[in-house]
């Protein structure tokens, strides 16, 4: 991090990463493993199993909103941390459980503790505005390194200690978020941020706007692909020699890989501007992938290279959907538009888990991805005639006592500013929300305008 992040706000920045990334980490180490592992437990089926792996999902889904509102309501960190504790509940259920009821009752307490939108919400409290992209993009980044490396050692912690030391394992993560957020995480005023979780006022105008319903459906899709796959997933990695034991191993230069895959594509996407056909490509190639995952995956090297195609393509999608939702939100609704969103990825995992579980006990390993394949070609013509998102930026500014004093003008010179796309001026907050395109902003003249309340984000 640059000089330009205070103290405090390093402290609040490394410690709300930490606690997010713990607590994903222990969400994601059952992916590759619940599947291979549960069988046992008394009761099993495939279609419960795959509760299982999914039912997280929906608690947190159902439960999202309701929490970040609390959080307004009693404190943000008193939600977290009973979210925290949800969640080690959970996952000691979880750990103990001798039958699979055990383990969806479990997973559906784990997903309990939904306090993502609480933890943006104090991440805002603790930063400034022209910081608070970076910061939250700090967030995004441990969520994606949390999947990396929880598809690498859940299969390893699961041959140590079984399905019951992943949740053991998992609820000391959690332990240590919550230590984490005691120690770690410095206190601040609690403030409203327009930028930042649901805005009742906002709801309906965000979930009127088709090219966001779109992206909702896109997460949606990517997550329920993904929990479908990982009910079958591993069952095809043994059936071609691959012990439970081994898996680790194979998920880890797969991961990797399929990092330096993604970069050039992002890039591509972002700095020439290519992301529909970039976004819209990836998910022709997810659907093609599912099929060869069906119908061609009957040797190793054949697995590992779709395996490869298929984490390019979901970490690719999983990095630009939240881009091109801050991009197509209106000023100052991309936190509404993000509890949507996060909302519609949760329910997505719940139904891609019931789903492949369905599928897998009725019609075998193969139809999982076959069903997946068809979610993918839906996914593909819903999103194929959507229009080209413009390339906006997000920039906040602090109001001082004088702008206050003209409140009146002040969104009309904001507006009347090249390159100024959309404006909302939040008085309580003190704080102007601009969209921008950044290629023809007239940068003096909206420093005219704000003065030295303006320092440009990355946003």
């Amino acid at each position: 991090m640059t000089s330009r992040f205070l103290v405090t706000e390093r402290r609040a920045i490394v410690g709300l990463a930490s606690l997010y990334a713990s607590r994903m980490l222990g969400l994601f180490m059952v992916l590759p493993v619940l599947a291979l592992y549960a069988d046992h437990l008394d009761g099993a089926t495939p279609l419960l199993i795959g509760m299982a792996l999914g039912g997280y999902g929906l608690t947190q889904a159902i439960l999202q909103i309701p929490f970040g509102l609390l959080s307004d309501r009693i404190g943000r960190k008193t939600v977290i941390g009973g979210g925290l504790v949800l969640f080690i509940i959970g996952s000691i259920v979880a750990a103990s459980a001798t039958s699979i009821t055990g383990i969806i009752i479990g997973r559906c307490l784990q997903g309990s503790g939904a306090v993502a939108g609480a933890i943006m919400a104090l991440l805002a409290d603790q930063t400034r505005e022209e910081i608070r992209t970076a910061a939250m993009a700090t967030i995004g980044l441990s969520i994606g390194v949390a999947f990396a490396i929880a598809m690498v050692v859940g299969p390893l912690v699961a041959n140590i200690g079984g399905l019951a030391g992943v949740f053991w394992f998992t609820a000391v993560l959690s332990t240590c978020g919550l230590l984490i957020l005691w120690k770690l995480v410095p206190k601040a005023p609690q403030r409203m941020h327009q930028d930042v979780g649901i805005d009742r006022r906002q709801l309906r105008a965000t979930l009127g706007q088709s090219d966001l319903l779109r992206l909702d459906f896109s997460i949606f899709a990517l997550h329920l692909i993904l929990t479908a796959c990982f009910t079958a997933l591993p069952f095809r990695l043994e059936a071609l020699g691959f012990a439970p034991a081994d898996h680790g191993w194979v998920y880890l230069p797969v991961m990797a890989l399929a990092f330096l895959g993604m970069i050039p594509l992002v890039i591509v996407a972002e700095k020439y501007r290519k992301m529909k056909p970039i976004f819209v490509g990836a998910v022709a190639a997810m659907t093609l992938i599912l099929l060869g995952f069906g119908e061609l995956a009957n040797n190793r090297v054949t697995l590992i290279t779709l395996l490869w195609g298929f984490f390019v393509v979901f970490n690719l999608l999983e990095a630009t959907l939240p881009s091109m939702i801050s991009k197509l939100a209106p000023a100052g609704a991309k936190g509404t538009a993000m509890g949507v969103y996060s909302t519609s990825q949760f329910f997505g995992a719940f139904l891609g888990g019931t789903l492949g579980g369905a599928l897998s006990q009725g019609f075998g390993v193969q139809s999982v991805f076959l069903g997946a394949a068809v979610v993918g070609a839906i996914w593909l013509a819903v999103v194929w005639k959507m229009p080209t998102p413009r390339h906006l930026s997000s920039e906040i500014i602090a109001l001082d006592a004088q702008s206050m004093d003209r409140l009146d003008t002040l969104l009309e010179r904001f507006a009347s500013v090249t390159g100024v796309e959309d404006v909302m001026v939040v008085p309580e907050e003190r704080v102007a929300y601009l969209k921008v395109d950044r290629q023809r902003l007239d940068v003096e003249a909206l420093a005219g305008i704000a003065g030295n309340q303006w320092q440009r984000t990355d946003a």
